[in-house]
């Protein structure tokens, strides 16, 4: 399993068979007061684009025919560092495009970051690329770009044919001791470190160590003037991992992706995960992220491209007991979250929250108690009765037991974990998963 001792890099050849049975338990911290009084989320923003936070707002109004393809919501809270070592991100496009800019973040680290080389392939297999298929990254013309705290990065446009629904590796050299780095915990993805520089190397034997999060890399978009917009699917554990296979691309995001190109094809729109494990609607949690309050602006909105968003989260405020939030406390976040969407023009879909009796013995705290099922039928009855979202996804009823509807349906049901040996009755697998991607109506997105 991945190393805890700060400054180290180290996951064992087992991680594929750790994860697929990890049953992760939530993080208790304690959590600021329920905020229903938010303040604005401060971003620091600044005149040029090797510094500037997500350079062009991606509302619909701006960089027509930019979209993002792959997006995964930056973390705190790891204490790998690198030196003179080549991160290899593999990540999935979801639509193709005939350019491509990589985004950077070092929003959660706690010193400037530099990066010495970047590059962006195809990938063929592991960690090898396809021969000829990678293309080095520049930064307002330079190879170097050096990531202030707190602040995000994006390259110059690369002209190449980017495949959607295609694996990529974006090759990230850093040079110098980067401190804590910023981070997506949970990629659900197997991840490679080399020693020295092997940015776009397509040989994959130097890259020995194997990760299972992704590191710095926020985002990539491609430029096609075919795809209609940016879907960003934005929740908790649900929409980040599930519990899916590794490796396989089988989150309920990825399926969306596969369904819609199936169905418009070129004109398919992008689709891209903003999901972090754990993330609560108000509150923030450590490790787990800041709040959706907090992050929808970052993470949502700002995406390129933007025109829709499908929530689902809620799960966790009901789950956690530090605080302990009421159903009406999170109606009023979702409040919050549907005027800053449709403020920008934006259309939010709600999802309705998932069973979860059974899972008490994995996440204990409120999981899966009574008193935080009728919390959690609260809370799904006013999504399906307030008329407050564009549209609602019933994701309880896809995926709820038909005998037994406040428990995950069997065969959706992800494994268990060494205190719950029969399932772990919070996570779809990967049928669940694709159920719940089968059960979105397309015709939302007939724009």
């Amino acid at each position: 399993m991945l190393s805890t001792e700060p400054g180290t890099v180290q996951l064992e050849e087992g991680i594929v068979s750790f994860l697929r049975g990890l049953n992760r338990r939530m993080v208790a911290a304690a959590g600021a007061a329920c905020a229903l009084l938010v303040a604005a989320v401060i971003v620091p923003m600044a005149a040029d684009a090797r510094t500037a936070h997500r350079v062009g707002s991606g509302r619909p109004s701006s960089n027509p025919g930019w979209v993002a393809t792959w997006a995964a919501s930056p973390l705190s809270g790891d204490t790998t560092s690198f030196s003179n070592q080549t991160v290899r991100n593999i990540i999935y496009a979801s639509v193709s495009g005939s350019e491509a800019r990589i985004r950077l973040s070092n929003t959660f680290g706690t010193q400037a970051v530099t990066i010495g080389a970047t590059s962006v392939s195809e990938v063929l297999d592991g960690a090898q690329l396809l021969p000829g298929s990678s293309h080095s990254v520049t930064f307002d013309g330079q190879a170097s770009v050096t990531i202030p705290v707190g602040q995000t990065v994006l390259s110059d446009p690369v002209k190449m044919h980017v495949s959607g629904l295609t694996e990529l590796a974006v090759d990230l050299y850093l040079p110098d001791p980067t401190g804590p780095a910023s981070y997506h915990a949970l990629a659900w993805q197997t991840n490679y470190v080399a020693a020295g520089n092997h940015a776009g190397d397509p040989d994959g034997d130097p890259f020995t160590t194997k990760v299972g999060s992704w590191y710095y890399v926020d985002g990539i978009d491609v430029l096609n003037s075919s795809t209609p917009g940016t879907i960003v699917a934005f929740g908790d554990s649900i929409t980040d991992v599930g519990h899916t296979e590794v490796d396989a691309e089988a989150r309920w995001p990825n399926y969306l992706s596969r369904r819609l190109d199936a169905a418009f094809g070129n004109n398919a729109p992008a689709v891209v995960d903003e999901g972090i494990s754990g993330n609560r609607v108000l509150n923030d949690t450590a490790g787990e992220g800041q709040s959706a309050l907090k992050r929808f602006e970052r993470d949502a909105l700002s995406q390129p491209g933007v025109k829709d968003v499908i929530l689902l989260e809620g799960i966790n405020d009901i789950g956690h007991t530090d605080p302990s939030v009421t159903a009406a406390q999170i109606e009023a976040g979702y409040l919050q979250l549907i005027s800053m969407a449709h403020g920008a023009g934006v259309k939010i879909f709600a999802g309705t929250l998932t069973p979860f009796l059974g899972s008490g013995c994995v996440y204990g705290s409120n999981y899966g108690t009574v008193a935080g099922e009728a919390e959690r039928e609260s809370v799904n009855n006013w999504i399906r009765t307030s008329h407050a979202f564009d549209g609602v996804v019933d994701f309880d009823k896809v995926t709820a037991d038909p005998a037994d509807p406040e428990y995950f349906n069997p065969p959706y049901n992800a494994t268990g974990g060494a205190s719950c040996t029969v399932a772990d009755s919070l996570h779809p697998n990967d049928l669940g998963s694709e159920a719940m991607a089968d059960a979105i109506p397309l015709s939302w997105f007939e724009h």
